[in-house]
C-alpha cells in the first residue's frame, strides 16, 4: 500500500479522497490555489503545496507544478478526483513517466474511451448495447453525411468525438439544417476540445439517463455495482441523482451490466469507471464512458457499502478487488442532492462568505461537503460545493428522509439550490419515478409561467 498520495484536485471530493487515505492510514498531500489557501482540507492535510494563483489553467491544470509538488513531498501516487485532469490521458502518461502511480486507468484505457467515436467501436465490439449512428467520425462529403442521417432517421444529435459535460452537441430535425449543423458542431469542436471530429446519432425523443457503475483491477477481475438514475438534469447538468433506478427490471440490469465488465476485460480497464446509456421503452444505448470516479458515486456506495475511493486507491496499489459480482448486493434506496452555490431558478452563481453553515444529520443521512461558518466560496470554480445524500430502506423512506435534511440545511451569506430541491422533492412526477433528462427544463419553464 502506498504510504502518501497527492491529491490534485479541490473542493469536495479532495476531501473525500483525504477521508479515504486517512482511513488507510496514508499520508494526504494537498496542492491548492491562491483562491483555495483557507480550505477545510489544506488545514486537515499532512502537506499542502501552493501551485498557482487562482486560475485554474494556471494551478489544478497546471501538470509540471502538480508532478513538482508530487517529487518534493515525495508521494507515491496522484488521485486526480473528477474534472480537471481526471480525463486527460496525456496527464496520466505523465504522472506514470514520472514515477507515480496514477489513480485512475491506464493513459490507453483513457485515449479509447475518452474518444466517444473509438469508445463507441469498442463497446459494439464487446457487445454494450449503443444508440444507431454513424459508424464512426462523420466524413467531409456532404452526400454521404445526409445518407448516413436518413439511414439513422430524424431527428439526429451530431456530438463531439471528443467533448464533454452537455457541450458540442447540435439536434437536427431535417434535411435542410443538416450540413450547415454539422459544420458548426465542427468548429465549437476544434475550438473547446482541440478535436474537430464529430459522430452522429439518433436523437432519442424521451430517454432516462441510467449510468452502470463497475471497478476493475490489474487482475482481469472486474464488478458492476448496480447503476443509477441521473435524468434530473439541466442543460446536460445532473442536479439529483438516485440508486437503484426506479422501475428498471433487475434482470435487464443484470444482462447489461455483465457486458460491462466483460467490456471492461476486454479492454484491460482498471479502477473505476461508470458506463453512461440512455433508457428508452426497454432498451438500454450506450452513449459514453467516464473513466474517474464521479460526483455522484456516494449513492452506489450508500446501497452498496462498498467504498468506491477507498477500492480505486487498493486497486491502484496492485490488490485485488475484496469482493466478487456474488458477494455485491443492492440494499435500499439513496438520493444525492447537488447543493450549488447558484440562484435556484435563474441559475446564477452566487459566490461570497459563508455566514452560517448547519449540515443536517439523523438516520442514513451522509453530507459530503468541504464548506464551513465563514468559508468564502470562490468566484472561479465550479458551483457546487456540497452533497445530501440519505439512504432508506425503501424509496418512499429516501424521499422523506431527504425533505428533513433539507428542512434542516441552513445556508446563509450565499444563495443556494436547496429551495430547488425541496420542490422537487414534494413534485408528483418525481415521487412516482421514472422521469425523463428533459422533464427538469420542462418543469422550470412551467414554473417560469
Amino acid at each position: 500500500m502506498f504510504k502518501k498520495i497527492l491529491i490534485a484536485n479541490r473542493g469536495e471530493i479532495a476531501l473525500r479522497i483525504q477521508r479515504a487515505c486517512r482511513e488507510l492510514g496514508i499520508k494526504a498531500v494537498m496542492v491548492y490555489s491562491e483562491a483555495d489557501r483557507d480550505a477545510k482540507y489544506i488545514k486537515l492535510a499532512d502537506e499542502a503545496v501552493c501551485i498557482g494563483p487562482a486560475q485554474s489553467a494556471q494551478s489544478y491544470l497546471n501538470v509540471p507544478a502538480i508532478i513538482s509538488a508530487a517529487e518534493v513531498t515525495d508521494a507515491e501516487a496522484i488521485h486526480p478526483g473528477y474534472g480537471f485532469l481526471s480525463e486527460n490521458a496525456d496527464f496520466a502518461e505523465r504522472v506514470e513517466k514520472s514515477g507515480f502511480q496514477f489513480i485512475g486507468p491506464t493513459p490507453e484505457s483513457i485515449r479509447i474511451m475518452g474518444d466517444k467515436v473509438s469508445a463507441k467501436q469498442a463497446m459494439i465490439r464487446a457487445g454494450v448495447p449503443c444508440v444507431p449512428g454513424s459508424e464512426g467520425e462523420l466524413p467531409d462529403d456532404p452526400a454521404l453525411i445526409r445518407r448516413i442521417a436518413k439511414a439513422v432517421g430524424y431527428p439526429v444529435i451530431i456530438k463531439a468525438a471528443g467533448g464533454g459535460g452537455g457541450r458540442g452537441m447540435r439536434v437536427v430535425h431535417t434535411e435542410a439544417a443538416l450540413i450547415n449543423a454539422v459544420a458548426m458542431t465542427k468548429a465549437e469542436a476544434g475550438a473547446a476540445f482541440g478535436n474537430p471530429a464529430v459522430y452522429m446519432e439518433k436523437f432519442l425523443q424521451n430517454p432516462r439517463h441510467v449510468e452502470i457503475q463497475i471497478l476493475a483491477d490489474k487482475h482481469k477481475n472486474a464488478v458492476y455495482l448496480g447503476e443509477r438514475d441521473c435524468s434530473m438534469q439541466r442543460r446536460h447538468q445532473k442536479i439529483l441523482e438516485e440508486a437503484p433506478a426506479p422501475g428498471i427490471n433487475r434482470k435487464l440490469i443484470e444482462r447489461v451490466g455483465e457486458r460491462c465488465v466483460a467490456a471492461c476485460k476486454k479492454i484491460g480497464y482498471r479502477g473505476a469507471g461508470t458506463f453512461e446509456f440512455l433508457y428508452e421503452d426497454g432498451e438500454f444505448y450506450f452513449i459514453e464512458m467516464n473513466t474517474r470516479v464521479q460526483v455522484e458515486h456516494p449513492v452506489t456506495e450508500m446501497v452498496t457499502g462498498i467504498d468506491i475511493v477507498r477500492t480505486q486507491i487498493m486497486v491502484a496499489a496492485g490488490e485485488k478487488l475484496p469482493f466478487t459480482q456474488r458477494q455485491i448486493e443492492v440494499r435500499g434506496h439513496a438520493i444525492e442532492c447537488r447543493i450549488n452555490a447558484e440562484d435556484p431558478y435563474k441559475f446564477t452563481p452566487s459566490p461570497g462568505r459563508v455566514t452560517t453553515w448547519h449540515a443536517p444529520g439523523g438516520p442514513g443521512v451522509r453530507v459530503d461537503s468541504h464548506m464551513y461558518t465563514n468559508y468564502f466560496v470562490p468566484p472561479n470554480y465550479d458551483s457546487m460545493v456540497g452533497k445530501i445524500i440519505v439512504h432508506g430502506d425503501t424509496r418512499e423512506q429516501a424521499m422523506a428522509r431527504m425533505r428533513t435534511a433539507l428542512a434542516e440545511t441552513v445556508v446563509e451569506g450565499i444563495n443556494t439550490n436547496i429551495a430547488l430541491h425541496r420542490e422537487l422533492m414534494v413534485d408528483a412526477k418525481f415521487m412516482s419515478g421514472g422521469t425523463n433528462i428533459h422533464y427538469l427544463e420542462q418543469w422550470l419553464d412551467q414554473r417560469k409561467r
